[in-house]
């Protein structure tokens, strides 16, 4: 013992314990890709155990594509000794902003696999020109 304290080794604790005082940072974040596949935007979101039904709200303003998810999930552990039940909750939100020429009435999403896809039209960009005429004055 260094100077009479005694130094004591650093306590690990469970990853269910740790999560519960620190929160799960890394399943808090929503994790989404964006592409573009032609004249669309392609926005992916991994949201696996969700009911799309009742747990996603999608909706655009003002040039933002907004994506919002809240999931519940429940384990119940069944043993010899005892019965445990665990909740984990999660609410998830991104706003991702939309190209010039998207079309927002045409925003259409569909969920399979776990995986949340929007696909947002965006229409062509016309390259024109415009000569501005110099008046003196």
């Amino acid at each position: 013992m260094a100077g009479g304290v005694a130094r004591r080794d650093r306590f690990e604790l469970p990853d269910s314990v740790r999560r519960f005082f620190e929160g799960d940072w890394e399943s808090a974040a929503l994790r989404v890709e964006e592409y573009q596949d032609g004249n669309t935007l392609v926005v992916k979101a991994e949201m696996p155990g969700i009911d799309p039904d009742k747990d996603v709200d999608i909706s655009v303003s003002d040039g933002v594509l907004h994506i919002q998810a809240e999931r519940q999930e429940t384990t119940e552990h069944k043993e010899k000794g005892g019965y445990r039940t665990e909740f984990r909750y999660g609410s998830f939100a991104r706003d991702i902003p939309l190209p010039i020429g998207s079309k927002d009435s045409d925003v259409s999403a569909s969920y399979r696999d776990g995986v949340l896809e929007v696909r947002v039209p965006v229409a062509e960009r016309s390259e024109t020109t415009s000569k501005i005429q110099v008046t003196r004055g």
